[in-house]
């Protein structure tokens, strides 16, 4: 196996935990935060999704689905269109609304399908060319996919977690 398959297999872990932590959940289910200063299940999957997108766009040298499919258009977000969410404050966590579950899938599928298409240009060769001097090792293209990873998978499951305390309210009389 090859090291790209492994890292298919790893983005795609990321869609399935993107589509059970919003599946039929309602616009506001989405955007229930546990206190003012916590994510949301809508803000973590958008972001995810965004790091995703750029991290992986970066590396291709391509430009942005969220930019060239509209889907910037689409959320509506008062964010410039690079943002990515990192380093958001509470007033702009808040400020993730979406109208459906289907809108975040439907953005992190389209970021997926080309994730998975770069990675099968790839050879493992290709894994080891070094991206970014600026650290101490130097990042290989295979280190930072990696990372990209990483991080989704924290973010997927930081969204399952709240998906399940906003689960939980519904059953409460």
């Amino acid at each position: 196996m090859r090291g790209t398959d492994l890292l298919a297999d790893a983005f795609g872990r990321i869609k399935e935990a993107v589509h059970g932590s919003v599946l039929g959940l309602s616009a506001d289910e989405l955007a229930f935060r546990v206190d003012e200063e916590a994510n949301s299940v809508a803000w973590l999957v958008w972001h995810l999704t965004r790091v995703q997108d750029d991290h992986v766009a970066d590396a291709a040298g391509a430009s942005q689905v969220w930019s060239d499919d509209g889907w910037d258009r689409r959320f509506g977000l008062p964010f410039p269109a690079e943002e990515t969410g990192y380093g958001h404050d509470a007033d702009e966590v808040s400020a993730v609304r979406v109208s459906s579950a289907d809108l975040l899938t439907g953005y992190h599928d389209a970021v997926h399908t080309r994730t998975v298409r770069y990675l099968t240009t790839l050879s493992d060769a290709d894994l080891e060319q070094v991206i970014d001097e600026s650290w101490d090792p130097p990042v290989t293209l295979g280190v930072r996919l990696v990372s990209i990873v990483a991080d989704d998978l924290q973010h997927a499951g930081q969204a399952s977690f709240v998906r399940g305390i906003v689960l939980r309210r519904r059953e409460r009389p």
